[in-house]
């Protein structure tokens, strides 16, 4: 149940858990007649602005998808581009996080960037691995169905070494091999740019995660954006299967003087 404000009004609900599909970069660029490399520019500053957002308002973990697996058949000149990008951010941000005792992961298939990203990305994790204001996944060719198909890879080989029998192949268990799984799941799903879809973004995460969707392109979202969707989230019912009255909070009774 939650708790009340000192004027007796509940106070709104707000997600532990917030990951956001950054959608929209290239369009915002294009919309301005500039290279798309100005549009990823510009959306590195809105996840500057989404983190402050977020620290501000006590949200413990923010996952982002950065660079899907799929990402990696974009034209080469923009792949090069968005890893010196990336790399560049890695040693800007690195710093700001860890003053503002934030602990930073990645999530994704690290063997496909170079030895130079790799690295700084295990230092930045090593770095920041005791910081506590909030947790900040960054997936990186990342996927979705990837990740479910290498948990499952991992059962599999457990049961062929004799050390798990198939009947114990569970969703506890599977879950436990999936990225996140030391993390509650999303409670709140964002997408910027227009688009009503997932995108192969934590499809086994997302089960009972609500979903918003806005036209604005990532570049141009702000707290006013980021605060739009914690007000709807707010408002709905998460009944995870049951009933409206199951999750109801129990009725108080009024006791006379």
């Amino acid at each position: 149940m939650p708790s009340a404000t000192p004027g007796g009004m509940p106070v709104p609900r707000q997600p532990a858990h917030l990951a956001i599909v950054m959608d929209g970069n290239g369009r915002w660029a294009q919309q301005r007649r500039r290279p798309r490399m100005i549009g990823h520019r510009a959306g590195a500053r809105a996840v500057n602005r989404t983190i402050d957002f977020c620290l501000e308002r006590g949200i413990a973990v923010l996952t982002l998808f950065a660079f899907s697996s799929e990402n990696w058949g974009r034209p080469q000149d923009e792949v090069d581009a968005l890893m010196k990008l990336f790399l560049a951010a890695l040693d800007r941000e690195v710093d700001e996080l860890e003053r503002r005792n934030v602990r930073v992961c990645f999530i994704g298939e690290r063997a496909r960037f170079s030895p130079g990203i790799a690295q700084r990305m295990a230092r930045a994790e090593q770095r920041t691995s005791g910081n506590r204001a909030m947790t900040l996944n960054i997936a990186a060719s990342y996927g979705g169905r990837q990740d479910i198909a290498l948990a499952a890879r991992r059962l599999a080989e457990q049961v062929a070494a004799g050390t798990l029998l198939p009947e114990q192949v569970d969703e506890q268990r599977l879950g436990r091999h999936m990225a996140l799984a030391d993390l509650p799941p999303p409670d709140l799903f964002i997408r910027t740019g227009g688009d009503t879809r997932i995108s192969n973004f934590l499809l086994w995460q997302l089960a009972y995660t609500e979903l918003w969707f806005t036209d604005v392109l990532w570049p141009d979202v702000d707290a006013a954006t980021l605060q739009q969707a914690l007000d709807a989230f707010a408002q709905r019912e998460r009944r995870y299967g049951l009933t409206s009255a199951q999750v109801a909070p129990p009725a108080t009774e009024t006791v006379s003087p």
